[in-house]
């Protein structure tokens, strides 16, 4: 990639580029909807990215070009942002690197990427966190430190891409290590690493292809019944209580809050026992754990659908040591930790019988835990 992307830079703008720039998707282990309640997620960058080659220009404008869609865009750093959407990431990167002072000048980019879209992996953060970090080495000499240039990454898809995102893609995408997961305190933003070196297994994900469309806003149906819970037990956010003290609000509480909070407040002892399982490289335990946040994403959250219990109960029956359905729900993928005696098996099953089932083939994606955002050279 890193040579195709020089060429077309070239071919597009005349000149070799001044450096190539890469930034990474990303997985989640465990730790799923608890980003807004306060809790803890452990993301991890993975061998995904989206690679920029990039040189200043000397003028107030950025002119880019997007090889995978064969489209480019130019704009004024003083204009207001730009039509194509793939194109306002990188504008709003700039504008809110503006605003907490750091220097953004005119550049010419042009970007590839093979994190593959619609399948949960944040090909949007990569793209952010790749021109975050290139803004932040070319013009501010990196004085811009990296826990920012995620929060820049958050408030592009806030102010200009219209999505209330929390802030764990990019966090991932920019501090991501190889072999390294990253245990995130979503409410303080402190974060620590987590030893992630599965020898004798593999990492791979099982995409449905599907994206259920559902009515009543189901993810600010579930926030409400957490914040509701949260109130109930006199917290600010559900994760600073505790699964001990849930028992305290039954029968104060609607049914369905109370299943909605004992999910969550489940998932975050499974995130701190899944970091000490993998402290001790103990992957047998950590994939038990993974399947029972399928279970109580499934039954308590009800964010799953048929196709992701489907892959999760196919991973099962084929000895798969952890299987879980990974992101917001409603379709996507699950993530399955499988010894490499059993991979063949289980990728032929799993889509063999989701074909027969769904008339579709679901996606098959091998993922390993890689370093996040940096200068490739």
């Amino acid at each position: 990639m890193k040579r195709q992307i020089a060429t077309v830079f070239n071919e597009k703008f005349a000149a070799p580029p001044a450096a190539i720039y890469s930034s990474a998707g990303r997985i989640n282990l465990i730790g799923e909807h608890l980003d807004y309640n306060g809790g803890y997620v452990l993301p991890g960058s993975i061998d995904k990215c989206i690679m920029a080659a990039i040189k200043p220009n000397g003028t107030d404008k950025v002119r880019l070009h997007a090889v995978d869609m064969n489209e480019s865009c130019e704009f004024a750093l003083s204009a207001d942002a730009p039509v194509q959407q793939w194109a306002r990431y990188v504008y709003g990167v700039c504008k809110e690197t503006m605003k907490r002072n750091g220097l953004v000048q005119g550049f010419d980019a042009a970007f590839m990427g093979n994190v593959p879209l619609g399948a949960g992996l944040s090909s949007s953060a990569a793209l952010e966190s790749c021109f975050a970090f290139a803004i932040n080495d070319l013009f501010n000499g990196n004085a811009i430190a990296k826990t920012e240039l995620a929060k820049i990454g958050q408030d592009t898809e806030h102010n200009y891409c219209g999505v209330n995102c929390g802030i764990m893609d990019q966090f991932a995408s920019v501090m991501g290590l190889e072999g390294k997961l990253i245990r995130i305190n979503c409410e303080t933003l402190e974060y620590d690493y987590v030893p992630f070196n599965p020898k004798g297994y593999r990492l791979v994900l099982i995409d449905t292809k599907v994206k259920h469309e559902l009515v009543n806003s189901p993810y600010n149906q579930r926030r409400n019944s957490c914040e509701r819970a949260a109130k109930a037990l006199g917290v600010k956010l559900l994760c600073n209580s505790s699964i001990d003290k849930l028992p305290s609000i039954k029968g104060k509480i609607a049914d369905e809050d109370y299943k909605r909070a004992e999910y969550v407040l489940a998932e975050q002892k499974r995130v701190i026992d899944v970091c000490e399982s993998l402290k001790r490289d103990d992957y047998e335990a950590v994939g038990k754990l993974m399947y029972e946040t399928h279970h109580g994403l499934s039954a308590l959250y009800e964010v799953s659908c048929e196709e992701l219990d489907f892959l999760n109960d196919v991973a099962r029956e084929c000895g798969v040591t952890g299987s879980r359905m990974m992101g917001g729900g409603f379709g996507g993928c699950t993530i399955n930790l499988v010894k490499d005696g059993l991979y063949d098996a289980f990728v032929e099953a799993a889509t063999s019988k989701f074909e027969a089932k769904f008339g579709h083939k679901p996606g098959v994606i091998d993922v390993k835990i890689s370093d996040g955002a940096h200068k490739v050279c």
